[in-house]
């Protein structure tokens, strides 16, 4: 897959490729060659999926009290 082709892709488009790739290598019907090119696309995919989420996560607010007074505060997810 192309580069242009992999950026223009939502997220849910993306995803549900990647969930494609997964069940392809879980099977293990494809050829090693074949395998290896959904690996390198899954991976890819899989980039493409986190950028996003990551620039959600920088898009979220929330909007808390302090002092009395309503503040718009940036995201921060707890790590894993």
């Amino acid at each position: 897959m192309d580069q242009e082709k992999l950026q223009q892709m939502t997220f849910e488009t993306a995803l549900a490729r990647l969930e494609e790739i997964v069940g392809s290598l879980e099977s293990g019907t494809a050829a090693l060659d074949d395998s290896l090119a959904l690996f390198e696309e899954g991976v890819a995919l899989v980039r493409l999926c986190n950028g996003k989420l990551d620039g959600a996560q920088q898009r979220i607010k929330i909007v808390t009290e302090e002092g009395g007074a309503m503040v718009e505060k940036t995201f921060d997810a707890p790590s894993p």
